[in-house]
């Protein structure tokens, strides 16, 4: 019974870092004021008839604070990169000169920023509730093997565990936002 607690917990630690890791990766397209190439990660190019990744018709680079430059592999992708950019819908203007797309990222406005501070926390509380659940499963069958013959001190201490590692991982959340609040408001 011992081990299967101590599965049950190395699981719940498992997926807590998979609900952080999501936040980190969700909230690197939030764009922040400065120019970085995952603000493109979810934008898919039409290639010869296939959805594809913008990574993988071209190298995405950030020369400067302000500038996304888009170099595809083959010239005639110019078009459909801008199409994509454009039906992404997130704000770019894409320019071309015949050989490369450039974006200018615009600076943002106050409200902007707080809008986008908001959308982080949003972000944050899903992977906080994502946490909690996890907790409280690990918690329940932890009591059930506590029904089947767990003693009950190394219930309590198993459950005191999941609660430290909940901790943890919250702390995590907050620190990862906080990081993220400051980038967005530093103008």
């Amino acid at each position: 019974m011992e081990t299967k607690a101590k599965q049950a917990i190395a699981v719940a630690k498992d997926k807590m870092q998979k609900a952080v890791d999501f936040l980190e990766t969700e909230l690197q397209a939030v764009r922040a004021g400065k120019a970085n190439p995952a603000m493109l990660n979810n934008i898919n190019v039409d290639y010869y008839g296939t959805k594809t990744p913008l990574t993988q018709v071209s190298s995405v680079t950030s020369p400067d604070a302000r500038t996304i430059l888009i170099q595809p592999w083959e010239k005639n992708m110019i078009g459909p990169i801008e199409k994509a950019i454009m039906a992404a819908n997130i704000g770019f203007n894409p320019q071309n000169n015949g050989e490369t797309v450039r974006i200018s990222v615009p600076p943002l406005t106050e409200e902007r920023r707080k809008d986008l501070v908001k959308q982080c926390k949003q972000e944050g509380e899903t992977a906080r509730v994502s946490i909690r659940n996890t907790r409280r499963d690990t918690i329940d069958s932890i009591k059930k093997m506590q029904k089947d013959g767990l003693s009950e001190d190394l219930a309590k201490d198993f459950e005191a565990e999941v609660q430290k590692i909940t901790d943890d991982f919250n702390k995590k959340v907050d620190g990862i936002l906080e990081k993220k609040e400051k980038e967005i408001m530093t103008v």
